[in-house]
């Protein structure tokens, strides 16, 4: 199986009243249609690696590439056309519009990439009907429980039919019997070949994982799980 996705050497660190460095030379290549769950403690570099994965930010030093091609992070208008085409992203907090509905949430990030409303607005209907919120349509986000709001979340992650979703701690504030289920919609991403970045402090997904990261010391430290 081929890699998909090569971090090499990344290293990223933040400039306060001192020098921070987050990750040290942190190398690691992800394959097509896995499922990866990064651990570590808080402020090990879990979300700052999701951000470079994303190309919300860039390394200090490194390179990432996908498919073999360089990213190069001054290319910022191409690279965010990327992000909106193959990289699905959710977070603990769902980050949903709150003056709009579960519906137009999701079909308005698919118009980002195809101005026609129409066909934006089904596949929107049919993505949240197959995660069983078709009566949460017109819903506004005040009125959906945190499971309703992080499975349009995800929906909203992949209706532009990324290759890659990353999860920073998507589950963190639901109950277990919820976070399963958030955690199952995500791991059924594989049947459609995508690969799953699923950050967590939760030993059970741990478990569940085709491959177990842990960011120790700036690097990832990898266990078949």
């Amino acid at each position: 199986m081929s890699n998909f996705l090569e971090l090499k050497d990344i290293s990223k660190s933040f400039k306060s009243e001192k020098k921070i460095d987050v990750l040290k030379r942190l190398s690691y290549k992800f394959k097509r249609g896995k499922l990866y769950v990064l651990m570590g403690p808080s402020g090990s570099g879990k979300s700052t690696l999701l951000n470079l994965i994303s190309l919300i930010d860039k390394p200090s030093s490194g390179s990432i590439k996908f498919d073999n091609a360089k990213i190069n992070f001054n290319e910022k208008n191409k690279n965010d056309i990327f992000r909106a085409n193959n990289i699905g992203i959710i977070y603990q907090q769902n980050n949903l519009l709150p003056d709009f509905t579960a519906l137009e949430n999701v079909y308005l990030a698919s118009l980002s990439n195809n101005n026609n409303k129409d066909l934006a607005t089904s596949k929107a209907k049919d993505l949240l009907e197959k995660v069983g919120l078709s009566n949460r349509l017109n819903y506004f986000p005040s009125q959906l429980s945190g499971g309703e709001s992080q499975r349009v979340a995800i929906v909203r992650a992949i209706i532009n039919d990324p290759s890659i979703i990353l999860a920073d701690e998507p589950t963190g504030s639901l109950d277990m019997n919820t976070a399963k289920n958030i955690f199952k919609l995500l791991n059924d991403q594989k049947k459609l070949n995508r690969t799953i970045i699923f950050a967590t402090h939760n030993r059970f997904f741990a478990n569940k994982a085709d491959y177990l990261l842990e960011i120790k010391d700036g690097s990832i430290k990898t266990t078949n799980a």
